[in-house]
């Protein structure tokens, strides 16, 4: 007498087939959320860059605004922020507070890039503060409250690695605006002011979406497959005689 094959629906790669579909499935919608964000942000930007600048008044800004600062640069304050490129070249970006007149607040803003030069082991390079009352129209920015960094930021003076809002207003004692100012208008001072607009990355991030669809589609197939051979080796040996 033979014995019937039994072929029996082995669970492990049943489970591995429908958790992997269900993670690439979840991974495609992450990232097609992203570029929607991205879209929304990109928009943001081109809407505010179409309304002239605006004088700041005493709400806060939203992301991408153009404001017109009025105020006096508070010399000494100045601080670096290191590992900027510009055209291929390591250099910096210039942060200096600016004392609003006639309200009382203090705004930083980033009045755009200087080169490092070839040895960093010199002192940073200098930069001017026209004394007196000037205007400076640009761009608000919320920087994160907890900046990401791959190790400490271990600052050297006024060569900062990335901006701290919460770190400048305790080492100057200053009470800055929890928002800064890209500036866009033209001044006398030596710095690049080439704000190039924001990559959003929206084709990419499509992109690995479309990848991410594919590779579930891919183990729902496999799974489906699985499912399918096991049920036919099932009827087939169903058929042999005992």
């Amino acid at each position: 007498m033979s014995l019937r094959r039994n072929a029996r629906l082995h669970p492990v790669p049943l489970l591995a087939g429908v958790a992997l579909a269900l993670l690439t499935l979840q991974l495609g919608n992450w990232q097609t959320r992203r570029a929607a964000e991205k879209a929304e942000l990109q928009a943001e930007y081109r809407a505010a860059a179409e309304h002239p600048a605006q004088p700041l008044d005493s709400t806060s800004p939203s992301e991408w605004h153009l404001v017109e600062l009025r105020g006096e640069w508070l010399p000494g304050r100045s601080i670096l922020i290191d590992n900027r490129v510009h055209q291929g070249r390591a250099g910096y970006h210039v942060f200096t507070p600016l004392q609003l007149k006639g309200q009382g607040g203090v705004v930083l803003v980033n009045r755009g890039w200087i080169g490092a030069g070839g040895d960093r082991a010199k002192a940073p390079p200098r930069i001017s503060n026209p004394p007196g009352e000037t205007v400076v129209a640009g761009r608000v920015r919320h920087p994160a409250e907890k900046p990401f960094m791959l190790a400490a930021d271990s600052p050297s003076g006024m060569v900062w690695q990335t901006l701290d809002l919460a770190r400048y207003r305790a080492d100057t004692r200053l009470a800055v605006a929890d928002f800064y100012v890209q500036q866009t208008s033209h001044a006398d001072d030596g710095l690049i002011r080439d704000w190039p607009e924001p990559d959003a990355g929206i084709d990419r991030h499509r992109g690995y979406a479309l990848q991410w669809y594919a590779l579930a589609v891919l183990a729902t197939g496999l799974t489906l497959w699985y499912l399918w051979n096991a049920f036919r080796r099932s009827r087939h040996d169903e058929r042999q005689p005992l």
